[in-house]
């Protein structure tokens, strides 16, 4: 059973260093990450040239408005649309999508098509 969750793990880290060599957030298109773990979920917007995060939310944060909401579906969806309000008050407006080795896939795609309703294209 060990050995089938570290084969899975080493897969998803071999997917994310191969999407990574191609995906490179730049100042004019930043790279959208979701991270997704078995509880929760956070998204951020990171400029790899500078090496800094400019918009960056979970469904921890104190200032996440779909705590209430009952799935995690419902979650990634208000959690793509709040992160795009955000990106868009620092005017970002253009990101590409950076799944980190994840299917896109349920709640990943989720986050992604909130962020497209709050206004982001990718």
């Amino acid at each position: 059973m060990a050995d089938r969750h570290r084969s899975k793990r080493i897969a998803r880290k071999r997917r994310r260093f191969r999407t990574r060599k191609i995906v490179d957030g730049t100042p004019e298109r930043p790279r959208l990450v979701v991270s997704r773990t078995l509880r929760n979920i956070e998204v951020q917007v990171i400029d790899d040239q500078i090496g800094h995060s400019l918009v960056g939310l979970s469904t921890l944060s104190h200032d996440f408005e779909g705590k209430e909401v009952p799935t995690r579906l419902e979650q990634g969806r208000a959690l793509g649309k709040q992160v795009a309000a955000k990106a868009k008050d620092r005017g970002i407006n253009r990101v590409v999508f950076d799944r980190a080795g994840h299917r896109y896939h349920g709640i990943v795609k989720a986050v992604a098509d909130g962020a497209r309703e709050g206004g982001l294209s990718f």
